[in-house]
């Protein structure tokens, strides 16, 4: 008889937005006259930009003529997106990366889960706490983090490096030396960012120990502050330390589109091989490359009509950062990011845990968040709201939040 992978039987209870959106379903069913005002899920709500649009349909019509078909993709991506990408996203910052250290995908959710297949069974990584859920349960099926401790949240074999309120949110180097850093900058959930200095620390720290930052750079197109390096590439010394995994859901609209890119620096060498030939042989074997119609819209982002829409969008959902921000700071609630990032990290009031929070929320208000428990142990009594709703239901949200009882102080 065949036997399942047992590694994918430790996972602990359920997805996260996977129970979230049990919950919303079960009360919407019993209350279905109720609106509902959703800012748990980070997904977008504005449309893809005219810029985009236009490169999609031009990339379809070339799709219906003999002379301008494509088939497969190329296994890196094709090169005028990847140039596009070297030239706006690293040379532009003063980052020196060719295009040919760029591989395509369909989003960097997928490349932050499988990037670990191509290191040992027995590696140990280190996250922040809390922590985005794909990093840890994506080695959970790999066999590495050990057993699961129930009354800690936490895996034997995981550093977890708390980032709180004492700290400011940023994680400090770990007592015990890790083989893998997953690093997210701006963070998610927590909104928080690193500086040049800060983040030189960590780049230091992994070429004298030979660990890999994994570098999780989804929300760069949020920082507003010139302290605040877009890429860890912007630092000296990265290439020979550093992954980053880049996404074009959050900057420009292609949740249900699907892009994203992952770098790796062919100085990245560790037990004498390059990681760069790994990951190719790997996103050559499992990977058949990204539709060339959503490519040709990649491109689009880095053409001077793309950067200028896809900027007022980005000043959209801050605003709603914005609001939410200032709206709950109103009425004396102790809240974080929205500066940098999309996203609003809030001290849950009354000494309720993140879910009884989130029950409070929903019934009382009708607005949907992400408790901060289901991002690891250091989330309990946090929860998190997001900046990608409409503006009109953000402002809905925030006053239907300033009249409940339990958000007073």
């Amino acid at each position: 008889m065949v036997k399942v992978n047992d590694n994918y039987l430790k996972l602990p209870g359920s997805y996260l937005f996977s129970a979230i959106a049990k919950k919303v379903n079960a009360y919407t069913a019993a209350n279905p006259d109720k609106k509902i005002i959703r800012l748990g899920i980070g997904d977008v709500t504005q449309p893809i930009a005219p810029a985009l649009i236009k490169a999609l349909h031009d990339a379809v019509d070339e799709m219906g003529s003999a002379e301008t078909f494509h088939g497969y993709a190329p296994d890196l991506g094709y090169g005028f997106l990847r140039e596009a990408i070297a030239a706006g996203d690293y040379e532009a910052r003063g980052c020196k990366i060719e295009a040919d250290e760029i591989f395509i995908s369909d989003g960097a959710k997928c490349d932050c889960g499988n990037i670990q297949e191509i290191f040992s069974e027995d590696a140990v990584i280190a996250v922040c706490d809390p922590v985005y859920p794909v990093y840890v349960d994506s080695n959970v099926m790999a066999g590495r983090t050990g057993e699961y401790d129930e009354k800690t949240g936490k895996w034997s074999r995981v550093i977890y490096m708390p980032c709180t309120a004492e700290n400011q949110f940023v994680p400090e180097l770990p007592e015990e030396t890790p083989d893998l850093i997953y690093l997210c900058v701006p963070n998610n959930p927590t909104g928080t960012t690193l500086t040049r200095d800060q983040l030189k620390v960590w780049v230091d720290y992994a070429n004298r120990t030979g660990a890999v930052i994994l570098y999780d750079a989804a929300y760069e197109a949020y920082i507003a502050e010139p302290s605040v390096p877009h890429s860890i590439f912007e630092i000296d010394g990265a290439r020979t330390c550093a992954i980053e995994f880049r996404s074009f859901s959050k900057n420009a609209g292609f949740t249900g589109v699907r892009l994203g890119f992952t770098v790796i620096p062919k100085e990245l060498v560790r037990g004498g091989v390059m990681l760069h030939s790994l990951w190719a042989r790997r996103h050559g074997t499992k990977f058949n490359g990204a539709p060339y119609i959503v490519q040709k819209a990649g491109e689009a982002v880095y053409s001077p009509e793309g950067r200028a829409q896809l900027k007022e969008q980005v000043a959209y959902y801050m605003r709603n950062a914005k609001v939410i921000y200032e709206g709950l700071k109103e009425i004396g609630c102790e809240v974080y990011g929205g500066v940098n990032a999309p996203y609003i990290w809030l001290l849950v009031p009354g000494g309720m845990t993140s879910w009884e929070f989130f029950d409070c929320l929903l019934n009382e208000a009708g607005v949907v968040g992400t408790p901060g428990s289901g991002f690891g142990p250091s989330g309990e009594g946090y929860f998190r709201l997001t900046a990608f709703g409409t503006y009109e239901n953000t402002v809905e949200a925030v006053e239907r939040m300033k009249n409940m009882v339990s958000l007073r102080k």
